[in-house]
């Protein structure tokens, strides 16, 4: 009774660890957020892990069994090579990661080494009864050199681990913690197996450290996503600073011109906001995170004053941002507002009404801008070259904020932004 349970826990563990490798094998295939090199390793990884994890599986179900002793072997064979084989493959990663030639490198001529007398111990014990054998009854023989088997699986582990601490300086704190989690593990299972010979409890150990190790490997890889696609976001502002447009610096230099001499207290005070125009427009650019939302206002301030010097009555701007005590992306409210004046007025939005409010909602703050121009086709905003595209990414990646357009042609504009607290 009890070798049928035993019998029994065996095949629900190797079918476990069965399901989690083929689970390994589909996120490394499918995951996003992996370079070219790390889904290919990956994938091939969890393929070999998924193969090693069946043999053993195949081995323990066919175990004791006479009639089945060729598939045994065979299948006790194969378990035998692949951990010593993933191991290897994890002092590749290392060396690809550490940007270092495994054909100069001492950590693979070493781990080489020791993996082909590995194997050759392996090899060997197919014609030959002093590392290992089965019995006729299909029994699991040791023989008295089966020691030196699992002591070069041991200093196969040893050295990789000691090639990870050597590295260390040049890992992220994240992937020398997955290298850790994938072989301190490995060892504990290899000195288990000493005392008992199971290869169930080394492709256990093999498999969940695999797994662990893919899942950290994976979170870092899509930090370095989002850590890209933010400076993409950042860059896409930048050149969005730089394409100021000409014809609206050449309108207020010329407005400035005519004021000098018509208004000269007018022509001040447009020269100053336009002054904190550019100030602001190039200070964006060395601006990588967010910043307090008084300053966006200041800059949205001086370029609505401008504006309205050129538009005279024909634009009416009307303020009402009593909460100001928060942070966001630089350039967030200033483009939304030259969007609505640029392409809110026509010739029937005679003068054009732009609305900006702010309010506190729950943890988190709101800011409108509203207009009463032409409108246009909201889905226009997705393509990632407009303005409206750039803002709505900076906001997600640099505060997980949200942007909302509502818009009609002939009925104006309404965007919405939704800030948590930061």
């Amino acid at each position: 009774m009890n070798e049928y349970w035993m019998y029994v826990f065996a095949a629900f563990v190797g079918g476990a660890l069965l399901a989690l490798a083929l689970v390994g094998f589909g996120l490394a295939a499918a995951m996003p957020g992996l370079d070219r090199w790390s889904r290919r390793f990956f994938t091939c990884f969890f393929a070999m892990l998924t193969l090693c994890v069946g043999s053993a599986l195949l081995e323990s179900s066919s175990y004791g069994k006479p009639s089945l002793l060729p598939v045994i072997q065979i299948a006790g064979f194969l378990d035998s090579l692949f951990p010593a084989i993933l191991i290897s493959m994890s002092a590749v990663y290392l060396l690809h990661r550490c940007e270092e030639s495994w054909q100069k490198s001492t950590l693979f001529r070493g781990v080489f080494t020791l993996c082909a007398l590995y194997f050759f111990s392996v090899v060997i014990s197919q014609f030959t009864t002093i590392f290992y054998y089965y019995s006729q009854d299909a029994q699991l023989q040791l023989g008295p050199w089966y020691p030196l088997t699992v002591a070069l699986v041991g200093m196969l582990l040893a050295t990789v681990l000691a090639g990870v601490v050597r590295r260390r300086d040049k890992l992220s704190k994240r992937l020398f913690l997955s290298f850790l989690v994938f072989l301190i593990p490995m060892l504990v299972a290899t000195f288990t197996y000493i005392f008992i010979p199971n290869y169930l409890l080394i492709d256990a150990g093999l498999t969940i450290s695999s797994i662990a190790m893919f899942m950290i490997v994976v979170l870092e890889q899509i930090e370095q996503y989002i850590r890209l696609q933010e400076e993409t976001a950042r860059q896409r502002a930048n050149i969005m600073v730089l394409k100021m447009r000409p014809h609206f610096i050449h309108n207020t230099m010329t407005s400035i011109y005519y004021l000098c001499d018509q208004d000269p207290k007018e022509a001040q005070r447009l020269t100053m906001n336009f002054n904190t125009y550019l100030r602001k427009n190039l200070s964006a650019i060395s601006s990588e995170n967010t910043i307090p939302f008084s300053e966006e206002l200041e800059h949205t301030h001086a370029y609505l004053a401008v504006e309205q010097v050129q538009f005279a009555n024909k634009l009416v701007i009307e303020f009402d941002t009593p909460h100001k005590q928060f942070r966001v992306p630089s350039l967030t409210l200033q483009p939304l507002a030259e969007n609505a004046v640029k392409h809110g007025m026509g010739p029937n939005t005679i003068p054009l009404h732009v609305v900006i409010r702010t309010r506190a909602i729950g943890a988190g703050s709101q800011i409108v801008v509203e207009d009463d121009g032409v409108g246009f086709d909201p889905t226009i905003a997705n393509d990632p070259d407009t303005t409206l595209s750039n803002i709505r990414q900076r906001l997600k990646f640099m505060c997980n904020g949200s942007m909302e357009i509502e818009s009609h042609v002939g009925c104006g504009t309404r965007v919405k932004i939704t800030l948590p607290q930061i």
